[in-house]
């Protein structure tokens, strides 16, 4: 037979790996889900203004060739 208080020890033990573990990946999930939300942002930013900038970057294009 083991000792109870050993295995006492190894329970907390391994609940205490187990919460580090999920600590450790619930950062990572997080991280991920900031970074796309920053991609997300970035590509609303582009549907709403992309066209602005690129209807100026022909512009100075045309012009630049002399069309306008």
């Amino acid at each position: 037979m083991s000792d109870p208080v050993q295995e006492v020890v190894e329970h907390k033990v391994r609940r205490a790996a187990g919460i580090h573990a999920l600590r450790k990946i619930g950062k990572i999930v997080a991280e991920e889900r900031q970074a796309d939300e920053e991609k997300l942002l970035m590509l609303r930013w582009f549907v709403r203004y992309g066209w602005l900038v690129l209807l100026c970057g022909a512009l100075a294009l045309a012009y630049l060739m002399g069309v306008i």
